[in-house]
């Protein structure tokens, strides 16, 4: 799935992620509820992103769905 990130005075972070939704979400509002610095995801490559809390400004999360691919009648 699609993951968009917003962070103030920079620029946008996009990245698939094998996490659902529900996952991504729920670390996001963990990190942000408890006052963490910092919250950590992962994409689907392994990659590690540490994004400072303060600076969030949205986060897109897609859905779970995968895309098509062809012609549709």
């Amino acid at each position: 799935m699609e993951i968009r990130i917003g962070i103030a005075n920079s620029r946008e972070l996009g990245f698939d992620s094998n996490e659902t939704a529900e996952a991504v979400k729920q670390t996001v509002i963990a990190a942000l509820d408890s006052g963490a610095n910092y919250v950590t995801l992962a994409d689907a490559k392994g990659a590690t992103y540490l994004i400072p809390t303060a600076g969030i400004t949205f986060v897109e999360v897609g859905t779970d769905q995968s895309r098509r691919v062809g012609f549709v009648a």
